[in-house]
């Protein structure tokens, strides 16, 4: 097995072409990752002690990175993918000074102290197991589901070329930034990066460098025991430019092989570095047992000493480390963006325009008249389906907002997310007749790096969207949920979102997926019942600026309703309003979203022909009526009014909030099946009749009351 082979490289030899104060900074960033994990009795230690000549190398001699400033615009990002070798990133931001943020701004305190590094992994620390963006001042991404942080590092670097291709001019290069990835056997098992490095290289995006840790140990052990391809190739036949090196502790080497990735003007960069897990301990390295468990004090008193390390003090950090960062990364850092800052003043006086775009982007506001061009509909009977409506409402919003940017999985024709006007292009490398000034991204059949990706033109402050059928936002739901965690207003789009799909089947209709996404913490999202609510999802969803956005559309016709007859559909922004009411107390009230809300209301008109007393509420999401005034919340649905009809072509899951256990709830409780629409809906009860015997019955019960 690997894991024996290894054992022979377990006794350090030193750190190659390293200074003493090299290997001193090189070994104080594996005693304080050890004495973390070892403190918390949790954590992973054995990458962070493999991978510290990498980060050092990366941090103090190659990025243009400001520790004093890490909001700086240009900086080089580092993306720590292998999320579990969380004291790897903390123990260097710690060293090197980065400094704190708060509400967007610089703070003069630092982002950890060492109090923060012995408060590893516990409650309200700033330490978590896994970095975590806006929690801790550096860390550029939320990490840790593997796979995650190089999809996000693709997005980072589609950010960076298209900065570039849209506000870079002669004489004022902004934007030349590189992303820098640390991978590892667990990301490259992973499916999403897989994706994501498909789309990297034929997007030929040279400002890429993925740093793949093959340490050959996953938790149950030897790699050995379920993958044994060969990676290089494999990134090879995805158009990369790759290089292999044997020896994590070769500085010379790794700073050699950098500068030939930064130099390949035409594919990103894999270097595949094998690497010890645990280096230096005396019996775990190279083992299974370095990976997720704490080494234990006599382990890392023997890896100490195989280091050479001047004292047995957990957390001690030797006179000269600091100041050596200090001079390095510190001192390289500040010149360079103090550079760029002087730089970017001149740029705003020769190009105002483009700089007032630039500091909106940076400050995360929206331009002046953003939503001048968003249309209103007029009342229609054959109406639009929700999808189209979408497509040239977000056309509308595109055009006054140049960087809202975004795509879909192979399905623009079908979810009408493609910007139209001219000028708007397609995100493609010069090689493929394309620009990077193109607003069109195509992800391909890649659902899930779509996400990721997303994620990571998020985190460089460009509004991104992408868009599916809602059934496989099955296949992104770790995207989205990372997306809610780390608090970036990311815009997903599905549409087909009911049994509305027909004849496609069970397989495209979604059911439970609705449910789903709003069980989900820290997302927004908007079932829209016609064209004009369209219109207000999209005024609701774009001032956005800490919250993901999920907007569910429809694939077929939705009625437009008459807004001189029933409410205006500026009630979306409070998640449900009144569309329709009786005077004084209603007898029932009936509750839908999207395309249900056409059938309520033509229930609603048969029941008030009756001189029964209705009410139809619109239900669009139920995140935003959440977040409303108990007052609002019991006007919209008074708690005497025990009759009640919720309808929804998804899963029932969750409409009983709102109905209450006696109410009705036309929903599916099974999957759907293939077959014309009108087949469907008379099959699992979606008729004006089922929905008007339910309501009949509901009112009779408040009635009785």
């Amino acid at each position: 097995m690997r894991s024996l082979m290894l054992q022979a490289a377990c006794a350090p030899e030193g750190v190659s072409g390293a200074s003493d104060i090299a290997t001193l900074s090189i070994n104080t960033i594996r005693t304080l990752s050890m004495d973390g994990v070892q403190k918390a009795n949790s954590g992973h230690p054995g990458t962070a002690m493999a991978l510290a000549p990498v980060t050092y190398t990366l941090w103090q001699e190659v990025m243009n990175y400001d520790p004093a400033d890490p909001l700086w615009p240009a900086r080089d990002r580092f993306v720590l993918s292998v999320g579990h070798a969380s004291m790897l990133l903390y123990s260097t931001l710690y060293l090197t000074g980065v400094r704190d943020i708060a509400h967007d701004k610089v703070l003069d305190t630092p982002s950890l102290t060492i109090d923060d590094l012995k408060q590893f992994r516990q409650l309200n620390s700033k330490t978590p197991g896994h970095p975590e963006y806006r929690f801790t001042a550096g860390v550029e991404t939320t990490t840790g589901p593997l796979g995650q942080g190089c999809g996000n590092s693709v997005g980072m670097a589609i950010a960076q070329k298209w900065l570039a291709a849209r506000y870079n001019k002669p004489g004022f290069d902004l934007f030349d930034y590189n992303v820098y990835v640390l991978c590892g056997d667990g990301d490259m098992m992973e499916g999403v990066a897989s994706e994501a490095a498909s789309t990297a290289g034929h997007l030929k995006l040279d400002n890429l460098l993925w740093i793949y840790d093959s340490n050959q140990i996953s938790i149950e052990g030897s790699t050995d025991l379920a993958f044994t391809e060969n990676v290089a190739q494999r990134f090879e036949a995805y158009g990369w430019h790759v290089q292999e090196l044997h020896d994590a502790n070769d500085i010379p080497a790794l700073k050699k092989a950098i500068e030939a990735a930064k130099a390949v003007k035409d594919k990103p960069s894999f270097i595949k570095l094998t690497t010890v897990i645990g280096y230096g301990a005396p019996h775990k390295a190279g083992t299974a047992h370095a990976h997720g468990e704490p080494l234990g004090e006599e382990e890392i008193a023997g890896a100490k000493k195989a280091y050479g390390w001047p004292s047995t003090e957990p957390f001690f950090v030797p006179d000269g480390v600091m100041d050596h960062f200090k001079d390095g990364v510190g001192k390289r850092g500040a010149e360079k963006s103090a550079a760029w800052k002087e730089l970017f003043a001149r740029y705003t006086k020769e190009y105002p325009t483009e700089a007032a775009e630039l500091e909106d982007i940076f400050h995360h506001r929206l331009p002046e008249g953003w939503d001048k061009a968003i249309p209103t509909y007029e009342a229609s009977a054959k109406g639009i389906a929700s999808r189209a409506s979408s497509g040239e409402v977000i056309n509308a919003v595109a055009l006054n907002l140049p960087w809202l940017i975004g795509g879909s999985a192979d399905l623009s024709p079908s979810t009408k997310t493609n910007l139209t006007f001219q000028g708007a292009g397609s995100f493609q490398p010069p090689q493929w007749n394309g620009t990077y000034a193109g607003r069109n991204l195509h992800f391909g059949v890649r659902e899930h790096a779509m996400g990721s990706i997303m994620n990571g033109i998020a985190l460089s402050g460009i509004r991104a969207y992408g868009s599916g059928f809602l059934i496989f936002s099955d296949y992104m739901k770790a995207p989205i949920r990372l997306s809610a965690i780390m608090e970036v207003p990311t815009i997903y789009i599905f549409t087909h979102d009911s049994i509305g799909v027909g004849e496609d089947g069970p397989t495209h209709q979604p059911i439970e997926q609705l449910a789903q996404l709003r069980a989900t913490p820290g997302i927004m999202t908007i079932r829209p019942g016609d064209a004009n609510e369209v219109a207000e999802a999209w005024r609701t969803i774009m001032p956005l600026t800490e919250k993901p956005a999920v907007l569910i559309l429809s694939r077929q016709n939705l009625p437009t309703l008459d807004r001189t007859k029933y409410a205006p559909a500026s009630g979306v922004s409070k998640g449900a309003y009144v569309l329709a009411s009786c005077e004084g107390k209603p007898d029932v009230i009936l509750m839908a979203s999207g395309s249900e809300v056409g059938l309520v209301v033509g229930a609603y008109e048969k029941l008030t022909s009756e001189g029964v007393k209705a009410r139809v509420v619109s239900f669009p999401s139920f995140d935003l009526f959440e977040e409303q005034s108990e007052e609002y919340r019991e006007s919209v649905l008074p708690s005497d009014v025990i009759g009640r009809v919720a309808v929804e072509q998804a899963a029932a899951f969750g409409w009983d909030r709102y109905t209450g256990f006696g109410g009705s709830i036309v929903a599916m409780h099974t999957f759907g099946a293939s077959a014309p629409l009108s087949a469907l809906l008379t099959k699992f009860g979606f008729t004006p009749e089922a929905v008007y015997e339910a309501a009949k019955k509901q009112a009779a019960r408040t009635a009785a009351k």
